[in-house]
């Protein structure tokens, strides 16, 4: 009986949840479910496509491209945290997300900590906040290894939610070959 009762309940709430958004999103309001203050989305219950609340994703995210200011966060991790966001706001439990972002080429300098991405760039690293928010909402952050090499980045500088992978090419390949969807950012 009290399973019964558990299990009506988290109905009910799902069931609401999504008519709560939508009204927030009709209101003219961004809505940030997981990640906040970053990749807010607007909820769209009757969009012609819809995920499914019961499948998991597999998602391998290449970010490779560099703000256009140093002072302004990466376009690539925002992208990546509104993945996170507009699939949690469709009814897709968090636990269900399996995503993987692998940060290379001139995105590099997005993960590096301070004091280093000020000597690099001359600015504080405005892409802190949103790595740690992504980190705690289970997104693994992975930098390639061989692009830290040829930019001359000690593995030191980088941002501890970030770990250090063997290649962007490899990645590519191991996460591929387990059935993750590739999306360029």
């Amino acid at each position: 009986m009290k399973r019964s009762v558990c299990w009506i309940m988290t109905c009910l709430a799902l069931s609401v949840m999504p008519a709560a958004l939508a009204t927030t999103a009709a209101n003219g309001q961004w809505v940030y479910p997981v990640i906040k203050n970053f990749g807010g989305v607007h909820p769209l219950p009757h969009a012609a496509v819809q995920p499914d609340a019961k499948t998991t994703y597999k998602a391998f995210f290449y970010v490779t491209w560099a703000s256009s200011s140093p002072s302004k966060v990466n376009p690539g991790l925002v992208h990546l945290a509104r993945a996170v966001n507009v699939m949690v706001a469709s009814g897709v439990p968090l636990a269900q997300l399996h995503y993987v972002a692998l940060i290379h080429e001139k995105a590099v300098f997005a993960i590096l900590r301070e004091p280093y991405y000020h000597l690099r760039t001359g600015a504080d690293n405005p892409n802190l906040a949103l790595l740690h928010e992504l980190h705690k909402a289970g997104v693994r952050l992975l930098v390639c290894g061989q692009a830290l090499a040829a930019m001359k980045v000690r593995q030191s500088w980088i941002d501890p939610d970030v770990e250090i992978s063997l290649s962007a090419l490899s990645d590519e390949i191991i996460y591929g070959n387990k059935g993750y969807a590739f999306v360029d950012l």
